[in-house]
């Protein structure tokens, strides 16, 4: 069986991201999907989970998330070095870094998983779609493409640890054209939409490392939705912003 935790459902779940394991749920045969509230210790502390999920959330969220995982940063760290898969959607990656620093100077630790730090800007929401590349085997590269709709930017160096090379669009902030982060097995974006439903063959690729059929829901339908947003997002005219 293929056990898929997401973390805090009743609140982190902005902009439809929740499909992305609705998705995964009718695409894997034998699947538990753990649902783990605020109350709740994280089934990933005593038993062996395959898969952590996190969605997007809002910013005082993200405050109570790292405060309830800051007990278990170890167990983390353990369970990304054990190549456990993990998808961290929109602001969710924020969490993972030194901190995110708020307008007036302030600062909100995070969990210190990743060398980067993000900004805020609360007056100012940065929408834009998104299109790059990722590398999923040597030599064998997928496009993935999506939208971003965000009040924070990340900073630092992720060169050696990004998810997607930027082709249009921006990265984890206007000046990178790294976007998220890859950690073993650990995905980080502001990618939005949700990703796997709108990226089909990242989907497949997530349940390779699941080791499970790489065959998704829906696969014929997806994939024909998938060429012809790409034709959209490829097309010099379409407009980002």
């Amino acid at each position: 069986m293929t056990k898929i935790e997401v973390l805090y459902p009743e609140t982190c779940n902005l902009f439809g991201d929740m499909f992305n394991i609705k998705l995964l749920e009718q695409s894997i045969n034998d699947v538990e999907i753990i649902n783990t509230n605020f109350t709740d210790e994280p089934a990933f502390v005593t038993q062996n989970v395959d898969m952590i999920y996190l969605a997007p959330m809002t910013e005082r969220t993200q405050e109570e998330v790292i405060k309830k995982l800051e007990p278990y940063k170890a167990r983390l760290e353990e369970l990304i070095n054990k190549n456990t898969v993990m998808l961290f959607t929109g602001n969710a990656f924020e969490i993972l870094g030194k901190y995110i620093e708020n307008e007036d100077g302030t600062k909100v630790q995070g969990l210190g998983i990743m060398d980067l730090y993000s900004k805020r800007d609360m007056m100012h929401r940065y929408s834009k779609m998104y299109l790059g590349e990722m590398e999923i085997e040597k030599g064998r590269k997928i496009k993935i493409l999506g939208f971003k709709a965000q009040f924070s930017m990340t900073y630092g160096d992720n060169q050696e640890y990004y998810a997607f090379n930027t082709i249009r669009g921006d990265g984890i902030n206007k000046e990178s054209k790294f976007e998220g982060i890859r950690l073993n097995n650990c995905f980080g974006t502001y990618i939005l939409g949700p990703i796997l439903v709108n990226n089909p063959f990242f989907a497949k690729y997530i349940l390779r490392l699941l080791n499970v059929k790489d065959t998704i829901a829906f696969e014929d339908i997806a994939i024909e939705n998938y060429q012809r947003r790409l034709e959209e997002f490829e097309n010099p005219a379409t407009k980002y912003e």
